[in-house]
């Protein structure tokens, strides 16, 4: 996933013509890393969206508003005071640089025209939103850098701005051809490690298609070459220089196994056509790709705390079980133990003084038996010593299936929760776990904190057939669909043998079309620990046939009439309600 030149470059012609000589309208700060401008030009609104996130570093234009702050941070109070209403001048990328350059046009407190730069660079960990006057001075960023963070350059109010040059690459697009190739012929490394490390805005999927074009191995090394296949690759890179420069891109994505594999802003022909889809634009294609990326990134940083609760426990309750498990196989000898003694003292009466063994007769099991003797002992202290460590079994037997059964429980309610946190989308998702662990006695409840207020709800699907389809996020969720919503006749879906939400399909007193029962099953496989198999067993039966046991877990029930179906879970083309 190369969010590289040749992509900001895509998107810098979509900026320039979209968005130049537009006014900023509105300035939000969602996160603490991410700015989102709402842009009037020629009678349209179009949002421009920036994120500086390490992980995700991102920039394109979307339909879509993001909910911000009560207050808002620093760097956007400063933003709107500077920039609120200022003219978009020009849009323009540094040298095919992972960087996009607005320039701003506004009036300041004395009136007069004054021009600011906001630079957003989109570089991994190092990505940065950056306030600048007309001087190259820095104004603000949205992350500071200090020198003893960075060697290279410090991003600091008062410090000029420049681009950090941490490598030795030559501009691709003024190049022709064959100054391409007297840059390439020189290395002794791979071909393809030689086109992306040479040349700015190349990455390595960019570079992969590059020799794919050239008909060249990628890994055959450079120097190895033949004049024709080193003027072959030279060519390619210059051609793809020549559609930079033209403003000619091809947005697609390309898929393996039915999921996102790779995106570019030029077409990547090595995937093979079937597997390709494209896009009207980079920024369709970018909100399209990350959307989900995006928000998994984010809920799993916040979950993070959460998460290593739960797995910590997990895994302490999985090696408890284990030993449980083993100390009641040990257990499993307690009755021999019994007929040992029952048989010391019907037969015990000829034992010699001293033996170590008795043979008698096992008239449970009618065969001959060996009874172990300890020679120190007579018959009937043989016989007590064997009655007693059955007992001691029997107790630990007794105790231990209790047990055994308790932590096999809280693994399946630990796994549940686990499961909980992968369906979250949303940082209100999270209020119910935190709650449910509270509730649990994994997270101590502070004592001046109250509770948070809840807001998140089930998913709510629309199926093909009209009928409304509920599915629980955690098993809070779980009990109230299952209990409080469902009625008698509406049907439940559930993973069988996997940790999952459940799923209830509203009747309206109607018998379902079997297009419905399967796009509620894929709901109950993709939202469960078997996301992804391309098989899943389903149960379902109606909500009348699912019990509660008394005192067991959120969202945990029984049910003793079901039928069963086996579906994928994969739940594209299903429409989902925003209630």
């Amino acid at each position: 996933m190369a969010f590289d030149g040749v992509t900001i470059a895509g998107i810098v012609k979509e900026l320039q013509e979209k968005i130049v000589g537009g006014r900023i309208y509105k300035i939000a700060q969602p996160e603490k890393d991410e700015l989102l401008l709402t842009i009037k030009n020629n009678g349209a609104q179009v949002r421009l969206f920036m994120s500086a996130d390490a992980s995700l570093p991102l920039i394109y234009l979307t339909d879509k508003n993001k909910t911000s702050p009560m207050t808002a941070p620093n760097f956007c109070m400063l933003l709107r005071k500077h920039l609120q209403n200022a003219r978009i001048v020009s849009v323009i990328q540094p040298e095919l640089e992972r960087i996009v350059r607005l320039e701003l046009e506004h009036l300041n407190e004395l009136g007069d025209l004054c021009r600011k730069f906001l630079l957003i660079e989109l570089m991994g960990k190092h990505s940065n939103i950056i306030f600048c006057d007309d001087k190259d001075m820095i104004i603000d960023s949205i992350k500071h850098i200090s020198g003893m963070v960075s060697s290279v350059r410090e991003v600091l109010p008062g410090r000029t701005y420049f681009i950090p040059k941490t490598q030795e690459k030559a501009e691709l697009l003024p190049l022709a051809a064959q100054e391409i190739e007297q840059i390439l012929c020189s290395q002794s490394i791979a071909v393809f490690k030689a086109v992306y490390t040479k040349f700015t805005g190349i990455s390595p999927c960019i570079a992969h298609e590059i020799c794919y074009r050239a008909s060249v191995e990628s890994d055959k090394p450079m120097n190895a070459l033949t004049a024709e296949e080193r003027a072959s690759v030279s060519q390619q890179l210059f051609l793809l220089a020549q559609d930079i420069r033209n403003g000619v891109f091809t947005p697609n994505v390309v898929y393996e196994n039915k999921q996102p594999a790779e995106y570019a802003a030029t077409r990547l022909t090595s995937y093979g056509e079937g597997q390709m889809r494209e896009f009207q634009n980079i920024s369709e294609l970018l909100e399209y790709y990350y959307a989900e990326k995006n928000v998994i990134t984010r809920i799993r940083q916040r979950s993070v705390d959460l998460r290593r609760i739960v797995q910590t426990a997990l895994e302490r309750n999985v090696k408890k079980y284990d030993l449980q498990v083993k100390q009641l196989a040990d257990t499993q000898k307690r009755e021999k133990y019994r007929v040992y003694g029952e048989l010391l003292n019907a037969y015990g009466y000829n034992v010699e003084q001293g033996a170590k063994s008795m043979e008698a007769w096992n008239y449970y099991e009618e065969k001959n038996i060996t009874i172990p003797l300890d020679p120190t002992l007579t018959a009937g202290e043989n016989a007590k010593k064997y009655f007693e460590k059955y007992q001691k079994m029997k107790r630990t037997y007794e105790a231990l299936s209790t047990l055994t059964k308790e932590t096999k429980d809280e693994i399946t309610h630990l796994s549940s929760i686990s499961t909980a946190l992968d369906i979250a989308l949303k940082e209100e998702d999270l209020v119910q776990i935190k709650e449910e662990l509270i509730e649990s006695g994994y997270i101590r409840r502070k004592g001046n904190v109250k509770r948070e207020k809840v807001t998140s709800k089930p998913f709510h699907y629309i199926s093909s057939d009209g009928y409304h389809i509920y599915v629980g996020k955690n098993n809070y969720q779980n009990e109230e669909l299952t209990f409080k919503l469902a009625v008698g006749n509406d049907w439940w879906f559930h993973a069988k043998g996997y940790p999952g939400s459940h799923v209830v399909v509203k009747t309206n007193g109607d018998e379902l079309p079997d297009r419905t029962f399967e796009e509620a099953g894929k709901l109950a496989a993709y939202y469960s620990q078997a996301r992804g198999q391309e098989k899943v067993e389903i149960d379902y039966t109606q909500k009348k046939n699912v019990k509660k046991p008394n005192g067991s877990k959120p969202g945990f029930v029984v049910y003793y009439t079901n039928y069963s179906l086996v579906i994928g879970s994969d739940i594209a083309g299903l429409q989902q309600v925003e209630d």
